[in-house]
């Protein structure tokens, strides 16, 4: 059973990433559906039969280019949560702020810990060489 499902497979384009969003996708419809949703009863058909049309396309160029335009939109998500996260401070950064400030550096965006209650200092960034002043 197992061999004839292999020759069945040979020279078709099988799953990716696009292929397991769609089918994500269609059991969350389905799980909508059950609670009164028949238009999402339509829609998660729909979708598992472009699923499967795509698993089972002979056109491999075709689906790699869908999987492809897929990924970069991904990313563009992801991209978009990570700097959403990176915005928020780490919880080592939170404890350190009751005895440092953390400033970053006007020129390269580096971040520096300064000591807190030294006044007005000058500080130099480690990384670009640029000096500038900030209370501390």
């Amino acid at each position: 059973m197992r061999e004839k499902m292999q020759r069945f497979m040979w020279g078709r384009y099988g799953t990716d990433r696009f292929n397991q969003f769609l089918m994500f996708c269609a059991i969350v419809c389905l799980l909508i559906s059950f609670f009164g949703g028949g238009v999402f009863y339509l829609l998660a058909t729909a979708v598992m039969i472009y699923a499967y049309f795509r698993m089972f396309s002979r056109n491999v160029s075709r689906r790699s280019l869908e999987n492809q335009w897929y990924l970069k939109k991904e990313m563009k998500v992801r991209s978009c949560f990570l700097k959403w996260k990176k915005g928020f401070p780490t919880k080592k950064e939170l404890e350190q702020r009751k005895n440092y400030h953390i400033y970053k550096c006007p020129n390269c965006r580096q971040k520096i810990r300064v000591p807190r209650g030294k006044g007005r200092i000058a500080i130099t960034c480690r990384k670009c060489g640029k000096e500038f002043i900030k209370k501390s």
